[in-house]
């Protein structure tokens, strides 16, 4: 049968080469078509079945894994992250407050050391006017006996020089004191 098989293809053969019909369509090739599609097809079938599927399957479980793994990866980041940012706000904001309280210790010790300082110079000042108007009184008054002789001698040398005469004394000290009054 073999023999017969040969045979018939080489007989094939010189008919294609002389013009016959196409190889594949000719009803005396069939049965070994079949086989060999057969066999083709159940060796192939048995590779994707035994060969290429589990290495897809394992290499995409591979991957679903690894890209699970992954996310889970970038959510727990994702929850640092936030975690850290809140914990950024928190340590920002308490160092706001730290910082406006020590503006307010400063602004409060400033203001107390600067009115300290004012009522010391007010009192100061105070003390320094005190003296000065107690020295005007006293040279005040210094002047003022002064004035009084000065001007009893002043009036008792013009009356002199005028008239020729000094007046008593009881009548120029009657006569400043009118005028002092008025």
């Amino acid at each position: 049968m073999a023999q017969t098989t040969t045979q018939q293809v080489a007989g094939t053969v010189q008919e294609a080469a002389h013009g016959g019909e196409f190889p594949p369509f000719n009803t005396a090739t069939y049965p070994g078509q079949i086989i060999w599609l057969a066999l083709t097809f159940g060796f192939l079938y048995f590779m994707m079945a035994r060969v290429i599927v589990p290495r897809l399957s394992g290499i995409l479980g591979d991957r679903r894994r690894r890209i699970a793994t992954d996310l889970e990866q970038a959510a727990e980041m994702r929850s640092r992250a936030e975690e850290a940012g809140r914990a950024y706000e928190q340590s920002l904001g308490e160092a706001r407050a730290k910082a406006q309280a020590i503006a307010q210790e400063t602004r409060t010790a400033l203001n107390t050391e600067s009115e300290v300082r004012r009522k010391g110079l007010e009192a100061d000042l105070a003390q320094k006017l005190a003296e000065a108007e107690t020295t005007i009184q006293a040279k005040t008054a210094s002047a003022m006996s002064n004035v009084r002789e000065v001007a009893t001698d002043a009036a008792t040398a013009i009356v002199e020089r005028l008239t020729g005469r000094a007046p008593d004394r009881a009548t120029i000290d009657g006569a400043y004191d009118r005028a002092a009054r008025s």
